[in-house]
């Protein structure tokens, strides 16, 4: 147990502990939910639990796909688009959606992770038609680019940094910034464009959405044996402002900082989405509820064919004879059991849960999946009487602090068009400092009381009056919430070995891409789903 002090000091910054008030016991703690996820259950198929289910009460499907993350409902949407409706989605959760999950307050709706999603390149065609079906978008500029609806594009001011008690417009901190710092900011930008312009033999991007479609080229895989923090001294990049914006990219993308993110990943933030040179990134499509509108979107054609709060155990594959037979059991949280006959398998959730369900990845040491990191998040909902009041530039979508190791917020009733009365922040804090292990443990080792205080105290710098408006904070603990993208893992091999299908199971998951991205967990899904209908002797033409 640890005081007010101590946690503040730990999460914080020794800073922290300098305001007012910072006692032992520190001020009242606002009512609030710790929600989400089911970490009980999930940590029971850690023991391996036997699970037994007579044939006769077995639910046979075509394919069963576990996990209703988005790589699943990626699956899902292009079977049933398909006409392929023999299918049943399995999820550990009560609520589909993974990281892109929401909730719903008597304000707005507002993200419980991932919050938006750049345009989408014209070259992906699956995920333009997923957009025009939301009502994102509405047409095509010059370049044939997708243009965002005005609904969904983020509101002016889209991002703000708070820094020494004034907030400035954008992320990267012109106020005060020499012409040193300037010179090297046009460098960087001129090194980025270099590597957008970029072309290997075949004419491919050096980084592209979805990765897949870029270069493995062996001058594009060489950065990926370096970290970021090392491409940036080989280019003599030690501006203080320039290093923060981008460990700013490596935190917000990535849950790393740059010394742990390969070089490769940390120029794909910068490179993969702008068209040409000199062009700016593609507008950002989002909603109050963030990528939680899309989750609702695909999950109710199939809303009949999803089962939640089931575990699933074990998958086995065996042959009857000479016909596939893929065997699945599963449990929820009351103990009961299920079992699953099935021809074909979609495992679209992430790898670390594969050395718990196939026996193949139990037995051999050298399975890929194990090579996997994933970062822990925690997120903070905070309901208040109203927007914080501060002289200078007013609340953005986007708002970011500077001189703390979170992320800032997300003003979600902003978003929705709610400039006066109740208001609703998401604060996010991606625990990067330590290794995955450590940083879950100290994750979830804070209660929601203790995650309301570190949101709270954070937000009091730039806005004192924020404990007299709070009215409730709801917390969300994400112990596995996205893959890391280490130093040599994006063409390491690893995760290229773990994409292989297994006796009929296909695996799905943004994690196979190395990348934490709503575009890699839709490719992913979308790419299992066509090679299952072709193994069931489909004619399918891919639609990525």
């Amino acid at each position: 147990m640890i005081n007010r002090r101590e946690l503040l000091a730990s999460f914080l910054g020794a800073a922290a502990c300098g305001m007012s008030g910072c006692g032992s016991s520190g001020p009242h703690c606002p009512p609030g939910r710790l929600v989400g996820a089911a970490v009980e259950l999930g940590h029971r198929l850690r023991e391996r639990p036997v699970v037994n289910v007579h044939d006769d009460q077995l639910q046979r499907h075509a394919i069963v796909i576990v996990g209703g993350g988005m790589a699943g409902l990626a699956a899902a949407r292009r079977l049933r688009h398909s006409g392929m409706d023999d299918f049943v989605v399995i999820e550990l959760e009560q609520d589909l959606g993974g990281t892109s999950r929401c909730g719903q307050s008597a304000i707005t709706g507002f993200p419980w992770g991932a919050h938006y999603v750049p345009a989408p390149p014209k070259h992906f065609s699956a995920l333009v038609n997923l957009f025009e079906e939301v009502g994102a978008l509405e047409g095509r500029d010059a370049w044939g680019q997708p243009i965002v609806s005005e609904i969904c594009r983020c509101r002016y001011p889209q991002e703000r940094v708070f820094y020494r008690g004034t907030w400035y417009d954008g992320l990267y901190l012109r106020a005060g910034a020499s012409q040193r710092d300037l010179d090297q900011l046009a460098r960087f930008r001129k090194e980025i464009d270099r590597w957008i312009a970029w072309r290997d033999s075949r004419g491919r991007r050096a980084f592209a959405i979805p990765m897949a479609v870029g270069s493995d080229d062996s001058e594009v895989r060489r950065l990926d044996q370096m970290s970021m923090s090392q491409w940036m001294d080989n280019h003599r990049f030690n501006s203080k402002r320039l290093r923060w914006l981008v460990q700013y990219a490596c935190r917000d993308d990535y849950g790393t900082h740059p010394d742990q993110t390969s070089a490769w990943a940390g120029l794909f933030y910068f490179a993969a989405r702008p068209a040409s040179p000199g062009r700016p990134s593609p507008d950002y499509i989002t909603w109050p509820e963030g990528n939680g509108r899309l989750v609702h979107h695909m999950s109710r054609p199939i809303a009949r064919q999803v089962q939640c709060g089931w575990a699933v155990t074990s998958i086995r594959p065996g042959r009857v004879p000479d016909r596939p037979r893929i065997e699945l059991r599963a449990i929820n949280h009351a103990g009961e059991v299920r079992g699953y006959l099935a021809k074909k398998v979609i495992v679209a959730a992430p790898q670390f849960l594969a050395a718990f369900l196939l026996d193949s990845y139990r037995a051999d040491s050298s399975a890929p999946a194990g090579s996997f990191q994933y970062g822990a998040w925690a997120v903070a909902n905070l309901t208040l009487s109203e927007l914080p009041k501060e002289p200078g530039l007013p609340i953005a979508w986007d708002n970011v602090l500077y001189e703390s190791p979170s992320l800032g917020y997300v003003a979600s009733s902003y978003q929705r068009g709610r400039d006066f009365g109740p208001a609703l922040l998401t604060y996010y804090y991606a625990l990067c400092d330590r290794g995955p292990g450590v940083a879950r443990e100290r994750l979830l080792e804070v209660d929601r009381e203790g995650w309301a205080e570190i949101a709270l105290s954070d937000l009091e710098r730039p806005h004192p009056s924020i404990r007299r408006l709070v009215q409730s904070v709801d917390v969300m603990r994400w112990g596995h919430a996205m893959v890391r993208p280490a130093v040599g893992f994006i063409w390491g091999g690893t995760r290229q070995a773990a994409a292989q299908p297994i006796d009929g199971i296909h695996f799905a998951h943004s994690d196979l891409s190395g990348l934490p991205l709503f575009e890699e967990a839709f490719y992913r899904g979308t790419l299992a789903a066509e090679a299952v209908m072709r193994e069931l002797g489909r004619t399918v033409q891919t639609v990525l």
